[in-house]
């Protein structure tokens, strides 16, 4: 046996020699193996020291020996989780894109149903009975604002009943039918609305002109208004309810006064119908003619005996009074 292609390439070693080291070395392995595994027969609990050197020296060989087993397990699972990590995010970029859609409905949903809520939240003092509609159509030009909203007379819309969204005034209902009303917006050139100014009680007209902002005409009194005042409906006329929000004053670029419009916050495209005529719709005729102008109303006539009483009394008392003196006058 010889050693080439290395330093020790001149070196020859027996084959016979070769071989009987490696017996001798399987031989002493075998033995030690043996020798640590025997029990002592001296008792149970004993050790015999020549198992626990052997354990004692193949402890920490076995640990270096099986260091490799070890970390060929954990790059076994690093390997196995890489690839279930892939193919689990497959999986969820799949349901992501399937559920985009539910969440793009559900964020709609969410906001339509705010808006039924604030425009179900809507109050009026006193009560004013109301339907809910939702705009269908919008037309707009230089000169006209309207909308069509999916509510007419089958609902108890006519044509006048103030509109309102969740911010303020929007218009009043200019015509409708069984089931579509048209609503003139407040900047529409024919669309003119007595306002008050909340800090001072002010009467106005506001009056569209087809922009977004509508004037303020027929103010009344010497600094009735100011900028950031709060407007509001008067209710003078009886076509609208008192104190409805409208907007906000403000001098426009031309000098003139202007408002804000509180329903331009946001979109109109819910609103609320204000079944609203005149305000004698809003008071109880019984209460009315409550006490003491119920008793006034509602008193008996006199019947037949009562009436011929009562004209005999009258004949006496004019019999009975003395005749004027001659030349008196009469």
């Amino acid at each position: 046996m010889a050693f080439r292609d290395g330093p020790f390439e001149t070196l020859k070693v027996p084959l016979v020699w070769t071989a009987a080291v490696v017996v001798v070395v399987a031989l002493v392995a075998s033995i030690l193996l043996i020798v640590s595994d025997r029990k002592d027969v001296r008792g149970e609990d004993s050790y015999s020291p020549v198992r626990a050197g052997f354990d004692a020296t193949v402890g920490p060989v076995s640990g270096v020996l099986a260091a490799p087993v070890r970390w060929t397990g954990s790059l076994t699972d690093g390997v196995r989780g890489y690839f279930f990590a892939v193919s689990e995010n497959r999986r969820l970029k799949r349901r992501v894109a399937e559920l985009e859609p539910w969440r793009d409905q559900a964020i709609a949903l969410k906001n339509v149903n705010a808006r039924y809520e604030a425009m179900l939240g809507l109050r009026t003092e006193p009560p004013v009975a109301m339907v809910t509609a939702r705009s269908v159509s919008d037309a707009r030009g230089p000169f006209a604002n309207a909308r069509l909203i999916d509510a007419g007379s089958s609902k108890g819309v006519r044509i006048g009943n103030p509109v309102i969204n969740e911010q303020g005034l929007v218009g009043r209902i200019s015509g409708t039918t069984g089931g579509i009303s048209r609503v003139l917006l407040l900047t529409d050139v024919a669309s003119r609305t007595p306002v008050l100014i909340d800090r001072t009680d002010a009467r106005a007209i506001l009056t569209g002109d087809g922009s977004g902002n509508p004037r303020l005409e027929y103010i009344k009194g010497v600094g009735a208004l100011q900028a950031g005042d709060r407007v509001l409906s008067s209710g003078d006329g009886g076509g609208l309810p008192r104190g409805v929000p409208v907007g906000v004053a403000a001098r426009g670029i031309d000098g003139t006064w202007r408002v804000k419009l509180f329903s331009d916050r946001g979109a109109i495209d819910y609103v609320r119908v204000m079944l609203f005529q005149d305000f004698g719709q809003l008071v109880d005729p019984e209460t009315l003619n409550a006490p003491p102008l119920a008793g006034l109303a509602t008193a008996p006539a006199p019947d037949a005996g009562q009436a011929a009483a009562i004209g005999d009394s009258a004949a006496r008392r004019a019999t009975a009074a003395p005749a004027p003196p001659a030349g008196a006058p009469r």
